[in-house]
């Protein structure tokens, strides 16, 4: 079965340029020229992908991710024509799984979505199908975090990214194996989306993110899930 996409963006060309490469590929696409489209047609058909802009014309990308993550998981691919950190940060920071930048080709982005695609399977068979650090429970196959008897909502990637913290068994993982283990096809990207993930995790999985009591840097190596 086809995977399905949307696509967001308010440009009429990008979007058919877009669609045709990616149907090519071989995705299902839909197109939606704002945020309240946007939002419209996530609610009615969700997508396995979210491909969105972050210029648009009734409200930016980063609000409407953020409208997206109050209601879903689904992974989204934030796109923008800068290279500027703060946008890349606010896109992350906005609940973003990834981020590319334009002009967008067609083959590259495509790669993108399959590496995000295949992030958001069940993690390594090998593991146990529970892992528990502290009183953190990690269920595998559930794809479920909880905090005692508090599930915690945290989105595909972050589960990937704890997931593979957690079987690492309190080894340190440097950006570098994150990337790739959580990110795929050799990401030859940059380690503020392991950065920004990280803090985010932090803010659903610790007590005191200020203060970490399972995730934790191991300065100028990586970082590492500790119980």
């Amino acid at each position: 079965m086809a995977h399905s996409l949307l696509l967001v963006d308010d440009e009429p060309r990008i979007r058919r340029v877009l669609r045709l490469a990616l149907e090519d590929e071989g995705y299902e696409v839909a197109e939606a020229a704002n945020g309240i489209d946007a939002l419209t047609a996530l609610r009615r058909q969700p997508p396995d992908v979210v491909l969105l802009d972050i210029m648009l014309p009734d409200r930016d990308g980063f609000t409407v991710c953020r409208e997206i993550r109050r209601a879903s998981d689904v992974p989204v691919i934030m796109v923008t024509a800068r290279t500027d950190s703060h946008d890349v940060v606010a896109g992350l920071e906005a609940g973003a799984d990834d981020y590319v930048t334009k002009p967008l080709v067609a083959k590259e982005l495509s790669a993108r979505i399959r590496a995000l695609l295949r992030r958001v399977e069940p993690a390594n068979a090998r593991q146990p199908d529970v892992l528990v650090v502290g009183d953190l429970t990690i269920d595998i196959p559930g794809a479920e975090v909880k905090r005692g008897d508090e599930a915690l909502p945290l989105t595909r990637t972050e589960f990937k990214l704890l997931a593979e913290l957690a079987g690492a068994e309190s080894r340190v993982l440097s950006r570098e194996q994150l990337l790739s283990k959580v990110w795929g096809y050799g990401y030859f990207g940059d380690s503020r989306i392991v950065d920004v993930h990280i803090r985010r995790l932090r803010l659903k999985i610790e007590h005191d993110p200020a203060n970490p009591q399972y995730l934790v840097t191991a300065r100028g190596l990586g970082y590492r899930l500790v119980g």
